[in-house]
Order: C-alpha cells, then structure tokens, then sequence
C-alpha cells in the first residue's frame, strides 16, 4: 500500500484528538506571526485563551508507535526564534518579566525570573514544527510529529504554558481588582 494514500481508519495518527491539536497549534502559530499587527492587550487577550487550550490538546494526545523514528525534522530556526522572541519582548514591555517557582529543582523555595517573550517563544517552535511536520504526507513524519509534540509539551513547553498563564491572569487581573480571600 502507498504511504501517502491515507487510510485513517481507528488509526491514532489521524484521530480527532490530534486533528484538534493541530488546528490549536496552527492558529497559534499563525496568530504569532502576524503579532506585529496586534496591540499589547489584543496579543495578551489571545494568549489568555488559546495557552489552557493549548495544555488540554497537548495532555489529550494520544500514544504514538513510530515505524521510523528518524522521520523527524526541525523547522523553527535560530533566527526565525529570535525574531519572533524580540517582538514578543517589545510588545510586552514591562510586563514580560514575571517570577515562578520551579518545582523541578531541589531548592524550590527561590523565585526564578522568567519571560513571557521566551515562553510563548519556544512554545510556538514546538508547535510549529509539530504542524509544519504534521504535514508531511509520509505517515512517519505524522507519527513522529505526535510523539514529539507529546514528548515535548510532558518535558518542556507544557510548563511554560502554566508559568506563563499564571503571568498573564496577574496582568489582566491587577491585584488591586482583585478580592484576597484569608
């Protein structure tokens, strides 16, 4: 059978969950490269609603079994982050430095600075090349494009995502509008 004639069938590699996943993906990326036409508030507003849907397609993916695990590739260049990491820095301004606290480390009392340039950053070069992958019409590069987008998001960019919405609820929900309960 031809590998590029698709035969979907219960096959994992084209089930809805991966579908929806590449669709979050997709408009995400897209939506990123076009940030320089978009205020402050209109990229935050976006980002505060597509990272939670994001983390729900990423944890719902499936379990892949690749047939070549060398069918893999790599889109998002050195440049090509660097260029999208200062305009996210300059649209952010102030407001891209933010702290957390990184459960991963043996001394997790300390507050570590983060940014929200780099964070939505390197999320967006997961997710590009996972779309970007994806849409090799070899069944290997699907397979492998899922695995690693699931790999990825349980070691790296899944974190991100929390680190950052907990930055982005406190920019748009000032302390001062909020009512602390004790």
């Amino acid at each position: 059978m031809n590998e590029t004639i698709l035969n979907t069938g219960d096959d994992p590699v084209y089930s809805r969950k991966v579908l929806e996943m590449l669709t979050v993906a997709n408009e995400y990326c897209l939506f990123l490269e076009k940030a320089d036409d978009y205020t402050e508030e209109e990229l935050l507003n976006f980002l505060q609603k597509i990272a939670p849907l994001i983390y729900l397609k990423s944890v719902l993916l499936p379990e892949i079994d690749v047939t070549d695990d060398t069918a893999v590739e790599h889109y998002v260049n050195e440049e090509q982050w660097e260029a999208l990491f200062n305009l996210l820095y300059n649209k952010f301004g102030e407001k891209d430095q933010f702290y957390f606290v990184d459960l991963h480390e043996k001394s997790h009392n300390d507050p570590i600075k983060g940014s929200l340039a780099e964070c939505y950053t390197d999320i967006y070069q997961d997710l590009k090349d996972f779309v970007l992958l994806y849409q090799n019409p070899l069944k290997t590069f699907k397979e492998n494009a899922v695995k690693e987008c699931k790999r990825l998001f349980e070691s790296r960019y899944g974190y991100r995502i929390i680190n950052a919405q907990a930055a982005i609820h406190c920019i748009q929900f000032p302390e001062d509008d909020r009512e602390m309960i004790f």
